[in-house]
């Protein structure tokens, strides 16, 4: 497909998504549809994302109010800071997008199910071959300990999810995701909902036109016109983090 057969079918997709004005209390928009990289892709652009469970249909979110993480107010709990410092983990992204994913959607103790089902799992890993879904992996001594994924779009970053098989690996991901948007002027990181775990880091709660006006910077808008590229870039590489030059790109 090219990138202009692409950009048509993003607007195309778009424009059958209702208002966000329409949506539930809860913060339903609609329900039905597929996952298909460029209904993603449009949704993602207009602030929506989906989010369902095993006994209902597909369902598309646009929140109110949205959490987001100014990337100027990130900060790590200080117990968290000096465990990283005393300890680091080696820091990469997109080394392993899937396992990641698979590691997210595994049953945890304190639910009694996932919704990062196999066909989201599927249609995810399609946007990460494309370059629009990425993860951030927290190692240590050659092994994954933590890490998150989501999407990017233009300077946007919508986070999805992240796990963590030991303390302070998932933070430690967060952490370099931040310090990776930050070095590319990024304009917004989403987090969908408030956690306890997403506040204490400096996440906050904003009403939903806030967010969309934000969006509208930072991800410019498909038009309907087919034109040579997408107004935003994929990018299709792997990158590891130094602690003296920053994140670079992987050559392994």
């Amino acid at each position: 497909m090219t990138a202009a057969t692409m950009r048509k079918q993003i607007a195309l997709y778009a424009a059958q998504f209702p208002t966000p004005g329409c949506c539930t209390a809860e913060g339903i928009l609609c329900a039905g549809g597929d996952l298909l990289p460029a209904r993603l892709l449009a949704a993602y652009s207009r602030g929506i994302f989906p989010w369902y469970g095993e006994d209902t249909p597909l369902l598309w979110w646009c929140p109110d109010p949205r959490c987001v993480l100014p990337l100027e107010d990130f900060h790590l709990p200080r117990r968290s800071a000096r465990a990283l410092r005393n300890r680091p983990f080696e820091l990469r992204m997109d080394t392993a997008f899937s396992r990641v994913i698979r590691a997210c959607a595994a049953p945890r103790r304190d639910s009694e199910g996932t919704w990062i089902l196999p066909e989201m799992i599927a249609a995810y890993e399609r946007l990460h071959a494309l370059g629009y879904a990425h993860s951030v992996e927290a190692w240590r001594d050659g092994e994954l300990l933590g890490g998150l994924y989501g999407v990017a779009l233009g300077r946007a970053f919508f986070g999805e999810s992240m796990f963590h098989r030991c303390p302070e690996a998932s933070r430690a991901a967060l952490a370099g995701l931040v310090a990776f948007l930050r070095g590319r002027d990024f304009l917004l990181l989403d987090c969908q909902q408030a956690t306890p775990h997403m506040l204490a880091m400096g996440a906050r709660d904003i009403p939903r036109r806030e967010f969309l006006a934000l969006l509208r910077q930072a991800v410019p808008v498909p038009d309907p016109e087919p034109v040579s590229q997408l107004p935003w870039l994929p990018w299709r590489m792997s990158f590891r983090y130094d602690a003296a030059l920053g994140w670079i790109p992987d050559e392994r």
